[in-house]
């Protein structure tokens, strides 16, 4: 499963799928219900995928990473989505929200000092961008960064930081030009335990219940220049960059999460009799799988597609944002609807915890909300391809 004539895949990328593949059944898969009914974080597994690479899939060796390309990570984060999507939300943000902006944007000793410990599974990372009332449109966010001298005084809150409860370091955006709105935004490297740094309530989330989310907050919490990620202003940017790449990471969440389902509801359909009869054989039950399985081949497509632009970016410094939204509104729809199905298939017992089918449902959800809502893809794709505002 996953190579296929338009994107054959080499023996280094089925070796990286296998890899993932053979350590999401046996780590994860027997304790995701567990996980996901207590709610807790799943540090061991965290840290056994640390050492395994899968946190760091695209940083350089040099930074702790494994220096793999962006179809390694996809490929690495679908299996482990299919296994639990809560370790996939963990690893995604680790990835593509963290790692990946700090590699672009970060200076070298920003790189040494908070890149390789995330990138090696030693550290957590997270990202933080959304406030109570500023969600997807990031301009009237009312954290503020007050510059004193060698430092930033930042007063705010954030809201929907998924591993801040955990984090070690969070990559955090804030206006230090109100009157700029979008180009007033600056981003910096909050720390945990520095004074005036606090995290708020966690959330008591729908689904991917193990990946931890909370607020955080700032009091006059003064965080040194040398953490200022960019210049003055270019937080924006450097937002709506690492959002390009944390969508491809999202559609491959939704692409496991599809896989799960359909692979689930295949075999019931095989073994369920009803009427004197295997209930694949009837017409109804086919037709779902049919188009289960269609949505999921087409998704892979759209995710490898903008996966190879993401890499192709690293020389030509392309940008992949229609890919990447292409891809993650079709996979996060496709997860949604691979998802309803498999319950409708399994009936009582889809609704039942006695299976993991409910779950995907659960978690299937949140991927057409974070990292830019349907909605906003719709807008984005549009925009793009009609030039107009």
């Amino acid at each position: 499963m996953g190579s296929n004539e338009l994107f054959p895949l080499s023996d280094e990328h089925l070796m990286i799928q296998e890899a993932a593949r053979h350590f999401a059944r046996k780590e994860i898969a027997p304790i995701a219900a567990e996980f996901d009914e207590s709610g807790s974080f799943p540090r061991a597994t965290i840290q056994k995928m640390g050492e395994m690479g899968f946190m760091g899939v695209e940083v350089p060796v040099e930074y702790g990473g494994a220096g793999l390309d962006t179809l390694s990570y996809v490929l690495a984060l679908t299996e482990i989505s299919r296994a639990d999507a809560a370790h996939g939300t963990i690893m995604s943000v680790n990835n593509s929200l963290f790692c990946y902006g700090l590699l672009l944007f970060g200076t070298e000793r920003q790189k040494e000092r908070f890149v390789t410990p995330v990138a090696s599974g030693t550290a957590v990372g997270a990202y933080s961008l959304t406030e109570p009332m500023s969600g997807s449109d990031a301009s009237t966010m009312r954290t503020r960064a007050v510059r004193d001298g060698d430092y930033y005084v930042l007063n705010g809150r954030k809201s929907w930081v998924s591993s801040a409860p955990v984090a070690d370091f969070i990559l955090v955006f804030a206006l230090s030009d109100p009157d700029k709105k979008h180009k007033g935004i600056t981003a910096f490297i909050a720390e945990k335990d520095v004074p005036g740094f606090s995290r708020g309530k966690s959330e008591p989330k729908l689904g991917i219940r193990a990946s931890a989310t909370s607020e955080i907050n700032f009091e006059d919490c003064r965080i040194p220049v040398e953490n200022r990620i960019g210049e003055e202003g270019s937080g924006f940017k450097i937002a709506m960059t690492v959002l390009d790449a944390g969508r491809i990471g999202i559609a491959a969440q939704a692409l496991g999460i599809a896989e799960a389902a359909y692979q689930a509801s295949l075999e019931y359909a095989r073994d369920r009799e009803a009427f004197g009869k295997k209930i694949g054989e009837f017409q109804g039950i086919g037709f779902k799988l049919a188009d289960m399985k269609t949505r999921i081949e087409a998704s892979r497509l759209l995710i490898y597609n903008a996966a190879l632009k993401k890499e192709r970016s690293k020389t030509d410094k392309s940008r992949f944002t229609l890919e990447a939204s292409m891809a993650k509104l079709f996979a996060s729809e496709t997860a949604m609807f691979a998802a309803n199905q498999a319950v409708q298939i399994h009936g009582g017992m889809g609704y039942s915890k006695e299976l993991p089918i409910e779950r995907y449902f659960r978690d299937a959800k949140i991927t057409e909300i974070y990292e830019g809502t349907s909605e906003i893809q719709r807008l984005v794709i549009a925009r793009l391809e009609t030039g107009l505002r």
